[in-house]
């Protein structure tokens, strides 16, 4: 009886995400630096200041695959173990449409929102209204609801 040899079962990586600098323009489409942008809060001490940027900061997220920064701002009460990132996912851009309240005056907000992605190369879009609220007097994402 002859032995084969077998190799360790791969483990399927994520895709690497995509290359962004702190010179780059930052995913969430405003006319900034990622490093001047949401790159400031992903890496710094400090908080967005409104729900809008926590938002925006959050898209930019999923796009450079920052994991410990999604977790960081999602409310304690709906957070995930972690964050499960597709590697045939791909975020293409991001439309803010609405905002209600969510600024240095409330404990609430909500944004209303287009993610635009591919997906295996197939092209598609997320619609939602997110919430937010204030946590240890920072911005969290609570939840949301898919629209359309």
């Amino acid at each position: 009886m002859s032995r084969r040899k077998t190799r360790p079962a791969r483990t399927a990586r994520p895709a690497a995400a995509p290359a962004v600098t702190a010179e780059s323009p930052c995913p969430c489409g405003r006319d900034a630096a990622y490093g001047a942008c949401c790159g400031r809060f992903h890496t710094g001490p400090g908080t967005a200041p409104t729900a809008e940027l926590l938002m925006r900061s959050r898209y930019s997220a999923f796009v450079v695959r920052d994991e410990a920064y999604l977790l960081r701002t999602w409310a304690p009460e709906t957070r995930p173990g972690d964050v499960d990132f597709d590697p045939a996912m791909r975020w293409t851009g991001l439309e803010i449409e609405e905002t209600g309240d969510g600024t240095a005056f409330h404990q609430h907000g909500t944004v209303t929102f287009r993610a635009r992605f591919t997906h295996g190369g197939e092209p598609g879009e997320l619609h939602e209204r997110s919430r937010f609220a204030r946590h240890e007097g920072a911005w969290v994402y609570v939840e949301g609801d898919f629209l359309d």
